[in-house]
Order: C-alpha cells, then sequence, then structure tokens
C-alpha cells in the first residue's frame, strides 16, 4: 500500500460516493412495488433491502472483474481517468433521481468510464466486443426477457387464484412479493455493488496499489458493500413514487410476478458476469406485470419518458466523462476544479429537489395524469355491476298522475 496516492484516495472516496447514489437511486428496483401495494411499509422495506444489498455484496466477483479486467484496457489508465469516469457516472444519476426517472446507475458508470478512457487513450483502449456482448445486448435484451415472463407469470398467477378464497390469496401473494422483493436486493447487492468495486480495483491497478488482473480485495468488497446499502436506507422516493405508482397501478399479484421475474434475470446475469442494468430488468417486468393483468394499462407516457433516459444515459455520462478527463489532464489544479464542480453541482441539485419533498408519507400519492390509452379505457369500461354513480339522471320522464272529477250529471252511484 505504499503506493496509496492521494489521488487514488479521492477516487476511491468518489467512487464510495457513486456507490451511494447508487443505492437510494436504485432502491425502487427491489422495493417499489413491494411498497406500492402496500406489503411493506416504506421504511421497513428500505432497511430489509439495505441489509440484503450488503449481504449480495460478498456473493460474487465475476461482474466486478468484467468491469476491472474486460471493458477498458487497465494498462496506461491513469486514477485521473477513473475519476472523471465517476464524475460523469454521479451526475447522471443525480439529475435523473431529480426528476424521478429510473435509469441505469450501471450504463451511466460505464458511459463515463468509456467517455474518459477514450479521450485519455484513444477508441482502442475500449475492448468494443465486452462493450457489445456484456452490455449492449443484455441492456437490449433483459427488459423483453424480463417483461415476457413477468406478463405470463402475472397471468398464471390469476388464471390459478380464480377459484381461491380472496383474503388468503392476497394475504399469500403479499407473502411471496415480501420474499421475492428480498431476492431482488440481494440480486442486486450482487451486481450493482460489484460495479464499484470493479471501478475501485481498477483505480488500485492504474495507481499501482494492486497487480494487474488481481480480484477485489476484502476491504473493496466490505467498503462498497457498505455504501450501497447506506444508500439504500436512505431511500430513492421519488424513483419509488415513479416504478411503484407512475409506471403502472400493481396488485398483489403482479407484484410478486414481477419481481420474481427480476430476481431470475438479474441473479442469471450475475452468475454469467454480464453488467446488467437492474433497472432495465424491474422497469420491464413491471410493464409486463402492468400488462398481464385483465384490464390493466401502462402509462406509456411515462415509459416514453425512461426509454429517452435510458438510451441517453452512456453518450451523456461519456460525454462529462470526457470533458473531466480533459480538464484533470491539465494537473493537479485541474483535478481540483472538476472535484469542486463535481460538489458544487451536487449541492445545487439537492437544494433544488427540496423544492418539492418526496420521502416516505408521501411516496405512494402519484402524480402521474392518466395517459391517452388509460383515459380512453376507461371512457368505454362499463362500471362493475351493483354500482351507482352519482351522475346518473333519470332520462324517461314518469307518467303524470291524473285525478279523475266526477260528472255533475251523473247519479252518484247506490251505497251498499
Amino acid at each position: 500500500m505504499e503506493n496509496f496516492s492521494l489521488i487514488l484516495a479521492i477516487v476511491v472516496v468518489t467512487a464510495l460516493a457513486f456507490d451511494f447514489t447508487n443505492g437510494f437511486h436504485d432502491t425502487a428496483n427491489a422495493m417499489a412495488t413491494t411498497i406500492s401495494t402496500g406489503a411493506l411499509k416504506p421504511k421497513v422495506a428500505v432497511a430489509m433491502s439495505a441489509v440484503l444489498n450488503l449481504a449480495g455484496a460478498f456473493l460474487s466477483v465475476e461482474v466486478a472483474n468484467t468491469i476491472s479486467k474486460g471493458l477498458v484496457d487497465e494498462t496506461g489508465i491513469r486514477p485521473e481517468v477513473i475519476f472523471a469516469a465517476l464524475v460523469g457516472a454521479i451526475l447522471w444519476n443525480l439529475l435523473t433521481w431529480l426528476v424521478g426517472l429510473p435509469s441505469s446507475s450501471s450504463h451511466a458508470l460505464m458511459g463515463g468510464l468509456i467517455g474518459a478512457t477514450i479521450a485519455s487513450a484513444g477508441m482502442g483502449a475500449v475492448h468494443g466486443d465486452v462493450l457489445v456482448t456484456k452490455v449492449l445486448i443484455p441492456a437490449l435484451a433483459a427488459p423483453i426477457v424480463a417483461g415476457v415472463a413477468a406478463l405470463l407469470a402475472t397471468r398464471l398467477s390469476y388464471t390459478l387464484g380464480k377459484k381461491a378464497d380472496g383474503k388468503a390469496a392476497e394475504k399469500g401473494y403479499r407473502a411471496g412479493q415480501i420474499a421475492s422483493a428480498g431476492l431482488v436486493s440481494l440480486a442486486h447487492g450482487t451486481n450493482d455493488a460489484q460495479k464499484t468495486m470493479g471501478i475501485i480495483t481498477l483505480a488500485l491497478v492504474a495507481g499501482g496499489a494492486v497487480a494487474p488482473n488481481s480480484d477485489p480485495p476484502t476491504w473493496v468488497i466490505l467498503s462498497a458493500g457498505l455504501a450501497i446499502a447506506l444508500g439504500t436506507y436512505i431511500g430513492g422516493w421519488r424513483i419509488i413514487r415513479t416504478m411503484g405508482k407512475g409506471l403502472t397501478e400493481l396488485q398483489p399479484q403482479q407484484g410478486f410476478a414481477a419481481q420474481t421475474s427480476a430476481a431470475t434475470a438479474i441473479l442469471a446475469s450475475s452468475h454469467l458476469g454480464f453488467s446488467l442494468s437492474t433497472t432495465h430488468v424491474v422497469s420491464g417486468s413491471v410493464m409486463g406485470a402492468g400488462l398481464g393483468r385483465k384490464g390493466g394499462v401502462v402509462r406509456w407516457s411515462t415509459a416514453t419518458r425512461m426509454l429517452v433516459a435510458w438510451c441517453l444515459t452512456l453518450p451523456a455520462a461519456a460525454l462529462v466523462g470526457a470533458g473531466a478527463e480533459s480538464v484533470t489532464d491539465l494537473g493537479d489544479w485541474g483535478t481540483a476544479v472538476v472535484a469542486v464542480f463535481l460538489i458544487a453541482s451536487s449541492a445545487a441539485i439537492w437544494k433544488i429537489s427540496r423544492r418539492e419533498v418526496v420521502d416516505a408519507s408521501n411516496v405512494n400519492e402519484s402524480e402521474e395524469p392518466p395517459g391517452v390509452v388509460t383515459t380512453a379505457i376507461a371512457a368505454v369500461t362499463p362500471p362493475p355491476a351493483g354500482t351507482v354513480t352519482d351522475d346518473l339522471t333519470a332520462t324517461i320522464p314518469a307518467p303524470a298522475t291524473t285525478v279523475a272529477v266526477p260528472d255533475p250529471a251523473t247519479p252518484p252511484a247506490a251505497a251498499v
């Protein structure tokens, strides 16, 4: 550790700061549906997710190795390059959190790393085959696979539950949803916490603190797990609101199907070393579950904004990372300027977020207006049998009641 320089220490601290933002940015992936359906209270849900994220960080290092050994050429990469990459990733995480969009923290990190690496060492330093096979293809396939699986699982759940007792079935699905949400949290720790492990390990290699091709040291695994767990416990309430209420309305059966499908996809990708976006997986499964229930709808306006954010994540973070690398390349004062810019920008975003506070007390109050499709379906759907609406009025007048007036010329009937 004699080579542990000041710039390397700054990079490690910044990486853990990114890991913290990753935690509260992605809390929604594990707990949004559980909170929105009422299976768990908000604060209990994020505490449970934090503990399981920490546990998941110790289960594997395959994704960490993809970041530290496979995505870019680690020879010739300076610690300043890693710092610039983290600046791009953190700022994108904070901006999308501010507007409540569940974008990918993973792609923000990889975009920042790619942009900073290209600015420092050129296009040849990025391993294009790894980028395509372990990043881009999973990014396209994951939400589709998870969405289809969740749609089928939702329909199966409703089909099997037709003859079940309503209250008992709902209670069972809530319990299943809690278990599956815990599995997603565990899977999130095995995938997303490892990305920070990988970036810190890459910085340690670049700074000469560890040998090339090394696995993450134990202290790196522990610190990354703690940082993402703390961020998860803080709770990214803005994104939880969007994922739980702004995208679609979920019932316990749908929540269970969505969480189970997402957990399966994330754990499989972690085992294969794919640097998967858990946000993409969970968003796809939530939309699939929304469409799987008869009469269920997805707010496509929200889904469209999310898709735009997904498409912008890699290039936007890459541009910021490349710009930050260009400034840090000017020397120590350039690195100091970038650090001040990061701190000032983060503080400004936090101050803006205080204008409209979203927390555990109002996270389930969706302000998303219904879209065109939702409005059209509601207009043609008849009300349930036995309901009376307040604005119904009679359109056929009742027959007038006439009173017969006796004719004076007619003699009265004889009394009996």
